[in-house]
C-alpha cells in the first residue's frame, strides 16, 4: 500500500485485492485504529488547519477515496492514482474478511429498529463474525461513558459507526486513548442499508460518477456545493503551477513527502495505473 499526498491531504493507495492483508495488519497494531472513507467534500475540509480532521485523517491507518474527482486530481498531479471505493461494497469486504478470520463487531448507530434489523441481516449474512455488542445513535450526552466503557470491554476487531453519531470520523479519533483495541469506521448510511430502510446508490450511477444528484435530490441545497468544487479546481491548478516538492527535469516526477512514520522522503511513481 502506497500513501500520497493530494493538495497535502493523506490519500491511500490499496487495490481490492490487497484489501484483506491490509485489514489483517491493521488489527495487528495495538490501540485504536481508523478506517476513513474520504470524499472530496472531506479532502476540502482536512486542508483547514483550524480544525482536527485532517489530523484525524494523519493518524488513520487506511484512507480509501470514494470520490471519482479524488482520482482525477491525483492523475492531473501525476501522483499515483488511487483506487476508488464505493463505501457500502468496501465495508461487505470488510466484513467478509473478518467472517473468514472468526472476528467479532460493534455496531453503533441508527435508530433501535433500524439497529436491530441490521444485527439480524449481518447475523444471517456473516455466519462465523460475532456480534458482540450495539448501541443506539442520537444517545445523550450523559450515555456516552457507558457507550465507550461498553466498546473498551467488548474490544471488538471492528466498530461500525453510522447514522446518529454527530461527530461522524471524529468520534473515534477524539476518543481513541479510551480504547484498547478495535478499528473505527464511520459509513452513514451503514445500518441503515442493512436494515433495508435505505436504498443505496447503485453500481451504474456510482460507476459514472453521478452519486451527487441522488444526493441533491433528496436535499437540494447541496446544489450549492458547486462551488467548493470549482475551488477544487482551482486548487489542483495551482499545486499544478506553483506545487510544492522538487521536480526532476528529466522525469518530470515530483518528489512527495511520505506520510508513513518509518519511512524517508521517495519519489512519488509516474505510473498510472
Amino acid at each position: 500500500m502506497t500513501r500520497i499526498e493530494l493538495l497535502g491531504v493523506p490519500v491511500d493507495v490499496c487495490r481490492p485485492e490487497n484489501l484483506e492483508e491490509e485489514i489483517m495488519k491493521i488489527l495487528e497494531k495495538p490501540g485504536a485504529k481508523q478506517i476513513v472513507f474520504l470524499s472530496v467534500w472531506d479532502l476540502l475540509k482536512a486542508r483547514n488547519k483550524k480544525k482536527d480532521f485532517g489530523d484525524c485523517l494523519r493518524n488513520a491507518d487506511l484512507i480509501l477515496p470514494i470520490s471519482k474527482s479524488i482520482l482525477k486530481g491525483a492523475r492531473f498531479l501525476r501522483l499515483d492514482v488511487p483506487v476508488r471505493y464505493n463505501p457500502f461494497n468496501a465495508v461487505i469486504q470488510i466484513l467478509n474478511t473478518l467472517d473468514h478470520h472468526y472476528k467479532t463487531l460493534y455496531m453503533l448507530g441508527a435508530r433501535k429498529k433500524t439497529l436491530q434489523k441490521a444485527e439480524h441481516n449481518v447475523h444471517d449474512t456473516f455466519r462465523n463474525l460475532r456480534i458482540v455488542g450495539r448501541y443506539v445513535g442520537y444517545f445523550p450526552k450523559n450515555a456516552e461513558e457507558n457507550v465507550v466503557q461498553a466498546i473498551f470491554k467488548a474490544s471488538p476487531s471492528l466498530v461500525i459507526v453510522s447514522d446518529g453519531i454527530k461527530e461522524k470520523n471524529l468520534w473515534a479519533y477524539h476518543r481513541r486513548d479510551k480504547f484498547s483495541s478495535s478499528i473505527f469506521l464511520y459509513y452513514k448510511d451503514c445500518l441503515g442499508i442493512f436494515a433495508g430502510r435505505i436504498r443505496r446508490v447503485s453500481e451504474k450511477t456510482f460507476d459514472a460518477g453521478k452519486e451527487i444528484w441522488n444526493e441533491i435530490g433528496h436535499s437540494p441545497l447541496r446544489i450549492f456545493l458547486i462551488f467548493p468544487y470549482m475551488r477544487y479546481k482551482i486548487l489542483l491548478l495551482f499545486y499544478k503551477l506553483f506545487r510544492r516538492g522538487k521536480k526532476n527535469n528529466e522525469s518530470g516526477i515530483y518528489h512527495v513527502e511520505s506520510l508513513d512514520k518509518n519511512k524517508k522522503e521517495e519519489p512519488a511513481s509516474n505510473n498510472i495505473n
